[in-house]
């Protein structure tokens, strides 16, 4: 194994730099704060248990652990070599990443067996089933993360500073973690999508209601697609490319900017959890004004979906 590449650390402008540790702090604030009052109402404001929530909950969870990592993260990036704290607080990054991807994959199989098969939904869809489901997920994505820690190793080195000296088997984990569930996500909501445009409409509030279960899933699949697309788009690239000794600069940095922009998606999923359904609405929130009913029948179809 030839360990004599380069594995030099990205330079940027200084006012670029400054830019990126803005937009850290800025994404670690904001997303400990919403992810945390998220996990305290599901935790403790909401009075049962549904299949959306224990997904969401754990959805939180795995933002907050790669909220928590991010900073060990930006400091072990600093360097080049694979100590103890970078490969932790990276492994607890990436498992935290595709547990978020697989969760999201795992909360549209839902909405879709809810909403196209609402009578094998019953027995299909349970608290219980879905405590399984994430259970599996957490084994499945922390095995695999144990793999490719052991792959990388082999390789050269686990943490992203020595990444250029990888084989191209490591990605492969990433890219098969992101592409299934997006295969999977993109079915299901266009299933979803189809099912409530074919929905026979009785009255303004049921149409209403309609629309804004289309526009919630529209806006889930926008989110994903945006924030997980481009990075796994390089990452192909990088596949592409075959074994190599170091990447092209402007690689790297399509891979630095990427990854930054997947971290926001840890913001965007606590400020989606509003709109996943009136149950976390009107357990969030701190006083109901009298006419919030009047919009029941708008959104008890958002409800099936949750």
């Amino acid at each position: 194994m030839n360990n004599t590449c380069d594995s030099r650390n990205l330079t940027w402008p200084s006012p670029l730099q400054h830019i990126f540790y803005a937009y850290s702090g800025m994404v670690l604030v904001l997303g400990l704060l919403l992810n945390g009052l998220a996990l305290w109402v599901f935790c403790c404001r909401m009075q049962q248990w549904t299949e959306t929530r224990i997904y969401m909950t754990n959805l939180a969870v795995a933002d907050l652990c790669l909220l928590c990592a991010m900073p060990f993260v930006l400091h072990s990036m600093k360097g080049t070599s694979d100590t103890p704290l970078c490969q932790l607080s990276q492994g607890i990054y990436l498992t935290n990443r595709y547990m978020s991807i697989s969760l999201i994959m795992a909360i549209a199989v839902d909405r879709y067996v809810a909403v196209r098969h609402p009578l094998r939904a019953r027995w299909l869809r349970s608290p219980q089933q879905a405590v399984a489901v994430c259970a599996v997920l957490w084994v499945l994505v922390i095995s695999s993360l144990v793999v490719r820690w052991i792959l990388g190793i082999q390789e050269g080195g686990f943490c992203f500073t020595s990444q250029p000296r990888h084989n191209s088997s490591t990605v492969l984990f990433s890219l098969m973690g992101f592409y299934l569930p997006l295969a999977v996500l993109v079915f299901c909501s266009l299933q979803v999508v189809t099912a409530l445009a074919q929905r026979p409409s009785t009255d303004m509030g049921q149409a209403e209601g309609t629309r804004k279960a289309t526009r919630m899933v529209w806006a889930n699949l926008a989110v994903f697609v945006v924030c997980f697309l481009p990075l796994h788009v390089v990452l192909t690239v990088r596949v592409a490319m075959g074994p190599s000794c170091g990447l092209p600069n402007i690689l790297r940095r399509a891979l630095y900017l990427t990854s930054k922009l997947s971290d926001s998606n840890c913001c965007l999923d606590a400020i989606c959890y509003y709109y996943m359904g009136k149950e976390f609405q009107e357990a969030s929130a701190l006083a109901v004004p009298p006419g919030a009913k009047a919009h029941k029948s708008q959104d008890s179809l958002c409800m099936t979906l949750t």
